[in-house]
């Protein structure tokens, strides 16, 4: 046998129910319980031993299952006297020192509260001796519910501007900036590379550096935990508003990190701070920081889907649905001309028990999306769930899943497309000869040993 026969391959369950139909010659999934079986008594026994025999036990947890994935967000234990606190609570504690006198821009969306639950935009305007004069808003929106364009619009309770960064513009203007002493940076990011919120505050950023303006960032914590890195390095003719900065998909850095290596890195040259949170450790996620989960946009609802998200978004631009317009976004993908028992079949194909990519379990599902890719139409695909953070790898399952549509599909995925967000001509390329995956995750790691001697650099928790 090869070598390349005995890498560990994705590791998958079936966790539903299934038919056999004799008008078609291979297996499928109906999302349903068995109403008939018409294939002949020869062929049913047959490949019941051979596939379906060994899962059968699984199919009675299949329900438990299903209905887990709608239960709220569970946190883990974490000492309430300890819980993470955010850079405006601890700027709230220091009677916002850095602030007085100043007249301030703020850059936030929902996610933007303290502790305590309220809007940044009320403590900032609220606080004594700091002038908030006007309010910036990311992708998404000030309250973050939109999924498209943003127009300028003013807060009902404070009356204070609110100027778009998602709108004609993705970048602020030398006007928007008129009368600011300060801008502040207060939006929770996902840990995600092509994220938006990354791009909109180096934008600020390097327009507050030209016009001499203070750029603070309120720091959170990175729900991911700060440790983990993946994904190939942005090739560096590829940086957009999606892809900003030459770095991994998943960077393990909170905002603050990140601001302060392109100031340096990318030669901004503002006059950057961050004030930093505390008690917050890099190996911590955020149901560990004891603070409320707050969705950073509308399609990234639980921390269950943000753990997924590196490896699942990448898919969408070759031509599947990534779960936009379900209930559960980027917990599952799909297609019209996906087989579910083909693509499982095909990620499982060195079953050997106890290896492949560690904390994952896959199960057949359809659905029929009321937004993005085949709105309204009936798909076909899987649902994924992360039963292991620690040993589980989004960008390695994400490229397990391209390698197999692309060789049961090749006609309906496009990985040529992916480049979007991968951002890499070189991983592409292996993807389309056909390369192992793990092949090419092992030929980021000189990319990824040069990266994190730079990020160390910028590194303020440890």
């Amino acid at each position: 046998m090869s070598a390349a026969a005995n890498r560990p391959k994705l590791r998958i369950e079936l966790l539903s129910g299934f038919r056999v139909d004799a008008s078609i010659p291979r297996l499928y999934i109906a999302h349903a319980l068995i109403p008939y079986n018409r294939t002949s008594s020869r062929v049913f026994p047959f490949c019941f031993l051979l596939v379906l025999a060994p899962r059968v036990f699984l199919v009675g947890m299949s329900s438990a299952t299903n209905a887990s994935r709608h239960l709220p967000e569970p946190l883990a234990p974490h000492d309430s006297a300890q819980h993470t606190r955010t850079g405006i609570d601890v700027l709230e504690a220091q009677n916002f020192a850095a602030l007085q006198g100043k007249r301030v821009g703020l850059i936030t969306n929902h996610t933007g509260v303290d502790s305590a639950g309220r809007r940044t935009i009320d403590v900032l305007a609220h606080a004594t001796g700091v002038k908030l004069v006007a309010l910036f808003s990311p992708e998404h929106g000030i309250a973050g519910r939109m999924d498209e364009t943003v127009a300028n619009s003013s807060d009902e309770a404070t009356g204070l501007p609110i100027y778009s960064l998602y709108g004609e513009s993705r970048r602020p203007t030398a006007e928007m900036f008129t009368n600011l002493d300060a801008l502040v940076y207060d939006i929770q990011d996902a840990g995600v590379r092509f994220y938006t919120y990354v791009t909109t505050m180096a934008y600020c950023m390097e327009q507050a550096a030209k016009q001499h303006v203070a750029f603070f960032v309120l720091d959170r914590p990175a729900i991911l935990g700060g440790e983990v890195i993946e994904g190939p390095m942005l090739d560096a003719d590829k940086t957009s508003f999606v892809a900003y900065f030459p770095m991994p998909v998943r960077f393990g850095m909170t905002l603050g990190e990140l601001a302060q290596m392109f100031n340096a890195e990318n030669k901004i040259g503002a006059d950057l701070h961050v004030i930093a949170l505390q008690n917050w450790h890099r190996s911590e996620t955020y149901d560990q920081t004891g603070l409320a989960w707050i969705a950073p946009s509308p399609n990234l609802r639980t921390l269950r889907a943000a753990f997924l998200y590196p490896g699942i978004e990448i898919l969408q631009a070759g031509g599947v649905s990534v779960g936009r317009g379900t209930d559960t976004p980027f917990e599952l993908f799909g297609a019209p001309w996906i087989r579910p028992v083909d693509l499982i079949v095909e990620l499982n194909r060195w079953p050997v028990p106890g290896v492949g990519i560690q904390g994952l379990k896959i199960a057949p599902t359809q659905f029929t999306p009321n937004a993005g890719v085949y709105k309204g139409e009936r798909c076909e695909g899987v649902s994924l769930t992360v039963t292991n953070r620690v040993s589980f790898r989004s960008m390695l399952m994400g490229l397990e899943i391209i390698a197999a549509l692309h060789k049961l599909y090749p006609r309906n995925f496009d990985v040529a497309k992916t480049i979007e967000l991968l951002g890499s001509k070189s991983t592409v390329d292996a993807l389309l000869r056909g390369d192992d995956p793990r092949d090419i995750v092992a030929g980021w790691s000189s990319d990824l040993d040069k990266f994190r001697a730079t990020r160390q650099k910028y590194l303020i928790y440890h």
